[in-house]
């Protein structure tokens, strides 16, 4: 019987690597095939991190009553005998083995907490990865003791627990690595889109499939092809999808699609070429849009640098790319004014030009703003 459930419980612990709680199936399948009451997983002690988050405790059934779980955490978790990091990695222990009774420590682990559990009889095994990182499975039941097959079957998952746990390992890192740069780049207001070498859409983080889906500025055609509404924006477009497509060193191409409020897109050769489980991009557009208006901006520059109104909005039009010569008329300005405006700006920020003062604004706080 349990023979049988081997292939089932080893294709349910490759699916748990992205179930969300991970190994929930996995659990639930290895419970029923022995028999137990309870089934758990538990990675422990990670060596740093919040003082929660140091033992994670995965299981399937019936957990310990409330009372008991908050006795062991506020006392008895302190005294736990159980050799977590002796045992042997690969061989199952029954309780016996891992307990010596007799000893007050190991008595009371087993009086206040496994048997209140209905943790009778129990079965552990470690599992270790290359990294040194360990888990440890436990299956118990309140009554009757667990064959010895089920001695075996935990011991052939051993090594299939191994490289499960060294994926899982990889998988936290990226996520926590992807996560940390996922709240970066929702406080800059950057979005992206991926392109093939025609121009559609292949894929869009959340303010890219927002743009998309507002069609204010760019749109995904009915053909699947980025394109926009505005004539001159959207051959724009077409010029650098055309260029970055069928060069790879093609230099980035950058198009603003709005002033106010303000909205830039940067086309970028992708280096991804080869696929692997999705079509690889040709092209990367990120997207930065400024959720503030113009004249926010201005009042935090005026704030932030000390400048006067009319320079603030200067300085503005000048970290947005814009010369003197084209900022002076939409500032209602003589390019002569602007230019008595800018070395004003320069000497207040300290900036020694205008490549300066665009590193000064966008190296400050207010890009997280």
């Amino acid at each position: 019987m349990l023979g049988d459930s081997f292939g089932a419980l080893v294709a349910s612990l490759i699916e748990g690597l992205v179930e969300d709680p991970p190994w929930r199936g996995f659990l639930d399948a290895l419970r029923v095939a022995v028999g137990g009451d309870y089934a758990s997983l538990v990675f422990r002690p990670l060596p740093l991190g919040t003082p929660e988050a140091r033992v994670i405790h995965l299981y399937s059934g019936s957990a310990s009553p409330p009372p008991v779980t908050r006795h062991y955490r506020e006392k008895l978790y302190l005294r736990d005998p159980m050799p977590y990091h002796e045992m042997v990695e690969g061989r199952a222990y029954r309780l016996d083995e891992l307990l010596q009774f007799g000893e007050p420590d190991h008595d009371a682990y087993l009086s206040q907490l496994l048997v209140p559990s209905g943790m009778n009889h129990l079965r552990m095994i470690r599992f270790a990865e290359p990294g040194g990182h360990s888990g440890w499975i436990t299956v118990t039941r309140r009554d009757s003791e667990f064959a010895a097959e089920v001695d075996a079957l935990l011991e052939s998952l051993a090594p299939y627990m191994r490289p499960a746990l060294g994926s899982f390992v990889a998988l936290e890192r990226e996520r926590m690595t992807a996560a940390v740069a996922r709240e970066a780049v929702r406080r800059l207001n950057f979005g992206w889109l991926t392109l093939d070498g025609e121009g559609r859409v292949l894929d869009a983080d959340h303010l890219g499939g927002q743009m998309l889906a507002d069609g204010a500025r760019i749109a995904r055609a009915k053909d699947g092809r980025l394109t926009a509404k505005d004539p001159a924006l959207r051959r724009q477009l077409l010029a650098a999808i055309r260029e970055l497509a069928v060069d790879p060193q093609a230099r980035p191409r950058a198009v603003v699609l709005s002033r106010e409020p303000w909205l830039d897109l940067l086309l970028v050769p992708s280096g991804q070429r080869m696929g692997t489980t999705q079509a690889a991009p040709a092209i990367v557009c990120y997207l930065h849009a400024d959720n503030w208006s113009s004249a926010d901006r201005c009042e935090q520059l005026a704030q932030l640098f000390d400048l006067a109104p009319s320079e603030a909005r200067l300085a503005l039009a000048l970290s947005r790319g814009m010369s003197i010569s084209e900022a002076a008329p939409e500032l209602g300005l003589t390019v002569e004014s602007a230019r008595t405006y800018s070395k004003r700006i320069y000497a207040k920020t300290g900036a020694r030009g205008q490549s300066d003062l665009v590193r000064f604004i966008h190296r400050s706080v207010l890009v997280i703003a």
